[in-house]
């Protein structure tokens, strides 16, 4: 509902809340395995990218050693967790002008295209709560359908930072940006007339660059009120932003009436290592909670699944499926964000789980919707 032709390749993700109990103790000091991501694209957006430099190098630029404080918990300004929840602050007509801070690549030279973390100066003036996603209106102007020459429309991205952005002051947000590309077969090069608007704006943005901003929008991923709940997380590519945004609130933050108690598991799909996100954030959050933090990761194009095939996120996440099964039937959330793609493979492993388990899968899974444990946003 978000997503916005080949463009929007938009930050989005998922997490799922699991409480920590004796029945999870298993998963304490759990290891980081490899797994891999959901790869299906659209027709009209291939990318073919590996190894093109767009300005920023084909380095990854890792961000742990910027934003992660290495001597415990960061100090937030609490006022911020007083905050309603903040919807449509700013619209279309009358959007908020934020400031670029800085752009780095954030994936390695192998990856399948370019992601960039953008980290956006809104000076207190635009708060969110992690989960929700900035509206973005790239610049210049577009001919519609009737021929008139109209402004480009809003891009939905979701937020990739926690309510106190990375340097935990509430000054900032950080968009996680994939550079969206077309690779035309015919000139056996990329066509820029088809790149994306949006996300090549973003991309190619220095510092001190305006913004034109909307929202904060949404309400289906917010985390649950009660910081116990265990959270299963479950990303391709881009969906990540969401899940950084809570993994960062319960581990990196000092936010005493919000202590995270849970067990919080990630899923990552992506095509291969260097086209990880946030990696080097997320081994130090394990490092630190080995008994409250477990990431798998699906890599497509290194790993096979259980049938000798490409390895994708459904296939990872089925290898845990009674956990997972576990986890969800006593209240644990679970969050999808990412590639429609992984959601069929899921739902038909938990089907055939209740099957298993003699219960009604329909019932099951509407009990999860009416009692708020899934949250979907997917393209």
């Amino acid at each position: 509902r978000r997503w916005c032709a080949p463009d929007s390749r938009t930050t989005r993700a998922m997490a799922l809340t699991m409480n920590v109990s004796a029945k999870v103790s298993a998963f304490a000091g759990a290891k980081i395995n490899a797994a891999r991501q959901t790869k299906a694209r659209r027709a009209t957006a291939v990318v073919r990218a590996e190894g093109t430099d767009y300005g920023l190098g084909l380095q990854c630029s890792p961000t742990a050693n910027k934003n992660i404080d290495p001597n415990g918990r960061a100090k937030v300004p609490l006022e911020l967790e007083d905050m309603p929840l903040p919807l449509n602050t700013y619209k279309n007509k009358e959007p908020f002008v934020g400031k670029v801070r800085s752009v780095e690549r954030i994936v390695g030279p192998n990856a399948t295209g370019e992601t960039c973390h953008i980290i956006i100066e809104h000076g207190g003036k635009m708060p969110f709560w992690e989960g929700q996603s900035y509206g973005v209106i790239p610049p210049g102007t577009k001919v519609n359908s009737k021929g008139k020459e109209v402004p480009h429309g809003v891009r939905l991205y979701s937020i990739a930072s926690s309510r106190y952005g990375d340097s935990y002051d509430g000054q900032t947000a950080t968009l996680c940006v994939r550079r969206a590309t077309y690779w035309d077969p015919e000139m056996n090069a990329e066509d820029p007339a088809k790149k994306g608007i949006c996300s090549n704006f973003l991309c190619d943005a220095k510092p001190g660059a305006e913004v034109m901003m909307t929202g904060p929008t949404g309400q289906v991923m917010l985390l649950p009120k009660d910081p116990a709940t265990p959270v299963i997380m479950v990303a391709t590519g881009t969906g990540i932003a969401p899940m950084r945004s809570y993994i960062r609130r319960f581990f990196l933050e000092d936010v005493p009436n919000w202590e995270f108690k849970g067990l919080a598991w990630l899923f990552m799909g992506v095509a291969n290592s260097d086209a990880k996100l946030y990696d080097d954030e997320f081994q130090e959050c394990a490092k630190r909670f080995p008994d409250q933090f477990r990431i798998d990761y699906a890599l497509s194009r290194e790993d096979t699944n259980k049938n000798g095939g490409k390895m994708y996120i459904q296939d990872k996440v089925e290898e845990y499926k009674d956990q997972v099964f576990q986890l969800l039937d006593g209240g644990a959330h679970m969050y999808f964000c990412g590639l429609k793609g992984m959601m069929p493979g899921i739902l038909s492993m938990l089907e055939g789980v209740c099957k298993e388990k003699g219960i009604s899968y329909e019932e099951w899974l509407e009990g999860l919707k009416k009692n708020g444990q899934w949250h979907v946003e997917v393209y």
